[in-house]
């Protein structure tokens, strides 16, 4: 545990923070926002896909006790009750014991539901019942920033209600792959992030997005031209996923990414950064 005392006159104030970084003075007070980020950001993916079991409540309180990221990433979907629940795929199949489609389940049938660790992870993990996004957002929320990504658009307007009636509407990103729906979460009045892949890519003009966007999602694999106008667009954060390297992070760090999302945030956050030394023929990379 990380412990930070700050001076205030004559009284002296103890704010702890998980392992790994210090408490922004922001803690002495409301939750903790945006604003108080550092210039680098690490998200960890679902948690750290490869280190903890994906979207399960024990890997992301792993990630939050470890204190190798500054957010924590989740998906959500939408249950045919209007329940929202922290599952990445459209069915259960992949990573549960169970079988079906989230969207034809209700809170009952979710409550049954147990989430199987992958055999490779390191560490020992039980099957648990896979979180719903209040309790996530009830455990985590404005303790640390948190980004969920809505796979399902119809639940923008419940997830909006639920993190503004937990007054987190500076504490967590939306994330999506639709500006249309970026769009929407800005004019809920939440911290809207913009996911695109290397494909589309080739073929986007970021900087009609910056009115709106409050992170850009940015794949690592795109075209260094492609990561660059990202980086140019106007838009304050670029972040690259899903980077599970460090010569990965070092090569988007180096074209002027603030942050990485990332499946292995204990293995970035303990390998040094170094700089990035790209190879092209007929000369260096000018950025």
């Amino acid at each position: 545990m990380v412990i930070r005392t700050v001076l205030t006159g004559l009284t002296a104030l103890t704010l702890t923070a998980p392992n790994g970084f210090l408490a922004p003075i922001e803690w002495g007070g409301g939750p903790l926002t945006v604003d108080a980020l550092p210039r680098v950001v690490y998200t960890a993916h679902r948690g750290g896909a490869l280190e903890v079991p994906e979207n399960s409540m024990s890997g992301l309180l792993a990630a939050y006790e470890r204190g190798t990221a500054q957010v924590i990433d989740f998906d959500t979907r939408m249950l045919r009750d209007g329940t929202l629940v922290v599952m990445h795929d459209d069915t259960v199949d992949r990573t549960t014991y169970a079988s079906g489609s989230v969207r034809t389940m209700d809170r009952w049938d979710w409550l049954a539901v147990r989430l199987r660790p992958g055999a490779a992870l390191p560490g020992n993990w039980r099957p648990e019942r896979p979180p719903t996004v209040a309790e996530v957002l009830d455990r985590f929320g404005g303790k640390i920033m948190l980004m969920l990504e809505a796979k399902d658009p119809r639940s923008l307007d419940p997830l909006a209600r639920l993190i503004r009636s937990r007054k987190l509407t500076r504490s967590v990103f939306v994330n999506t792959n639709d500006p249309a729906v970026a769009r929407r979460a800005h004019r809920l009045g939440l911290l809207a992030q913009l996911w695109r892949s290397r494909r589309q890519m080739l073929t986007d003009r970021p900087e009609g997005w910056a009115a709106f966007v409050d992170v850009l999602d940015v794949d690592y694999k795109a075209r260094d031209g492609d990561l660059l106008r990202a980086v140019n667009s106007g838009i304050p954060r670029v972040w690259a996923h899903t980077v599970t390297k460090p010569k990965q992070r070092d090569r988007v760090l180096w074209l002027g990414c603030n942050g990485v999302i990332t499946d292995a945030p204990g293995l970035l956050s303990r390998t040094p950064v170094k700089k990035y030394k790209p190879v092209r023929a007929g000369g260096p990379v000018r950025r």
